[in-house]
């Protein structure tokens, strides 16, 4: 999996700011413009692992950042969508890593060839750390390198 420092996006930067003073992290940005109209997709997720981001926070946020993003682009032909991870998501960039501590995820470790799960405790530039929690109530921390993860997902029960 490839580490793409978030901040190397265009406009990230600028637009986390933005996100963190209501309490977000920008997970995703991304700026195309289509037929005549700047297509603007974003993710934010929580500061907290244990907060769910709900519809109302994404409208928070939306109204906030959007008129900021067509200043910053000199722009008012846009159209934002604006969203959480979600259930389901996939993690795309080894960097949304640290944007996640604290989540149970799970990896496919091509040393093993099989899926390791637990909650991520620590991320850097080349590798994580999940622990996962052991039958007899125990817990065992596994660090993977960036590049022996062939995929990784958040976990949900």
């Amino acid at each position: 999996m490839d580490y793409i420092p978030l901040d190397s996006y265009p406009h990230y930067t600028e637009c986390e700011k933005i996100v963190s003073q209501l309490g977000f992290h920008l997970v995703e940005l991304k700026i195309s413009p289509q037929n005549g109209v700047t297509q603007i997709l974003a993710t934010i997720t929580g500061k907290d692992a244990g907060v769910n981001i709900g519809v109302n926070d994404c409208s928070r946020v939306h109204k906030v950042l959007l008129p900021a993003l067509e200043e910053i682009l000199g722009t008012d032909n846009t159209y934002m969508e604006l969203t959480s991870p979600g259930m389901e998501r996939n993690i795309k960039n080894a960097a949304e890593f640290q944007l996640f501590l604290g989540r149970e995820i799970r990896v496919y470790d091509k040393r093993v060839t099989d899926w390791v799960g637990g909650v991520l405790k620590s991320a850097d530039d080349k590798s994580l750390m999940l622990e996962e929690a052991k039958e007899d109530g125990s817990a065992e921390q596994k660090k993977i390198s960036f590049d022996d993860i062939a995929k990784a997902k958040f976990i949900h029960l």
